[in-house]
């Protein structure tokens, strides 16, 4: 299946012409481990509710972005490469480089606070990080968050109020990274770092609901299966674990609106373990009480790096993705 072929019965609508940055920043040393393959492009796009329709914003063959965030002010933060790049939603402009000396290279972990103060990032080191915003293109100096607890820590949701962090906990055994997989809370000031599910798990993808009141989250604990997540959501204090997706399919990554009435997720192909790159994944689309009726909203080329973390505009209107197409 070719990338952005559509799954379901009506047809992906067609791109609206709209212009494509094309710059690219010099490349730097890569720290995250993943290049584009040959003849692989990276499309960082912007999907639009009322239309339906898909703009792509940046396109690239020489750097391979992840995980986009949409600010207040109209921009979307990337990660390359260990760094963090800015570039405007509507394509009028490249990724910049959000230069943040003493932050360890980064991962596809990372949100903003809600008032647009800070960006908190998991880092290579295995901790999450604040990085205060001191501008539309600076940053002071970072903090890391996170305690010297032995586990590793990877960062996926922040509280409407932007004083909570929601964050997967992993206690590796050996080399079984996902041994023991949860949802743990902590603040922003370090303090408070609670365990929400107690399941070995694993457990991924954690994010607070418009309204504060739920976690969503996907999670292999329903299943005998190994690999066979679902999409599930708990109340912050740890009650009323509810799982919501129960399908054949893989589904990572559970991404709410902030108008709180649809979410948006990522589902792979039965049988697929982790998330890993370079598949051929759909981004599936439900109402919130209707969880079990999903739509297709696009089949693409991608996986990791695509949709990790919250990526609506803050108004609702649309949500950012990246697609890794092969020529």
């Amino acid at each position: 299946m070719t990338a952005d072929a559509p799954t379901s019965s009506s047809a992906e609508p067609a791109e609206s012409v709209e212009p494509v940055a094309t710059g690219e920043p010099a490349a730097e040393e890569t720290l995250s481990g993943r290049r584009l393959l040959p003849g692989q492009r990276c499309r960082i796009r912007v999907w639009d509710r009322a239309t339906g329709e898909i703009r792509t914003v940046h396109e690239t063959t020489e750097r391979l972005y992840e995980a986009p965030n949409w600010s207040a002010d109209g921009r979307l933060l990337v990660n390359a490469d260990g760094l963090l790049f800015w570039l405007p939603a509507d394509g009028s402009g490249a990724p910049a480089l959000l230069e943040v000396p003493g932050l360890p290279p980064v991962n596809n972990d990372h949100v903003l606070a809600p008032d647009g103060s800070a960006i908190f990032a998991s880092a290579n080191d295995f901790h999450i990080w604040e990085v205060p915003l001191t501008g539309p293109d600076a940053a002071g100096t970072p903090r890391r968050i996170t305690p010297d607890d032995g586990a590793l820590h990877f960062l996926h949701g922040i509280s409407p109020d932007g004083t909570t962090l929601a964050y997967v906990h992993l206690a590796p055994e050996g080399d079984d990274w996902w041994a023991r997989g949860t949802i743990h809370l902590i603040g922003v000031d370090g303090t408070g770092d609670r365990a929400v599910t107690t399941d070995p798990g694993p457990a991924d993808g954690s994010e607070y609901m418009p309204d504060g009141e739920w976690i969503l989250f996907n999670t292999e604990q329903f299943s005998e299966l190994p690999g066979h997540a679902q999409l599930a959501r708990v109340r912050p204090d740890g009650s009323e674990l509810e799982q919501l997706t129960v399908d054949e399919r893989v589904n990572w990554f559970p991404h709410i609106a902030p108008t709180g009435d649809v979410a948006v997720y990522l589902s792979f192909e039965p049988g697929t373990t982790g998330h890993p790159e370079n598949r051929q994944v759909e981004l599936r689309m439900v109402e919130v009480g209707a969880w079990q009726e999903p739509r297709t909203l696009m089949a693409l080329h991608g996986g990791q790096g695509t949709i990790n973390v919250p990526s609506w505009a803050p108004d609702g209107s649309g949500f950012a993705f990246v697609d890794y197409p092969l020529d």
